[in-house]
């Protein structure tokens, strides 16, 4: 059913929801910008990676939030999402190549959609 597909993966970096926050996660964005989200998981990201495919020493640890956005949301979503940081999935892993700050498992789950 149309209203129940939520297909756009976001990531939020640098924010901390916890399991027990949640709902106050997903009511946040319903009541402050009218859009339906579905929370998906929390990651604390690997090390940047040098030209040469090397760790960067001092980088990574930084806690990321997924979620997903309802697909008749997507569009009043796309704009004020850029001032809270929130980048589509597809920007992080294909346009920037920052594939390498998540584990294996859960880019094979996440494939970006084209």
């Amino acid at each position: 059913m149309a209203n129940n597909i939520f297909n756009q993966l976001c990531v939020w970096p640098g924010v901390i929801v916890g399991e027990s926050n949640i709902s106050d996660f997903t009511n946040f964005f319903e009541r402050e910008m009218g859009v339906r989200v579905r929370y998906l998981t929390e990651i604390e990201t690997r090390p940047d990676l040098d030209g040469k495919g090397r760790e960067v020493k001092g980088t990574g640890g930084r806690n990321d939030v997924f979620f997903h956005v309802h697909e008749e949301d997507v569009s009043k979503f796309a704009v004020p999402r850029l001032s809270m940081g929130i980048r589509w999935w597809e920007d992080v892993v294909v346009y920037n190549d920052n594939s390498h700050l998540y584990p294996e498992e859960f880019l094979e789950a996440n494939p970006p959609k084209w």
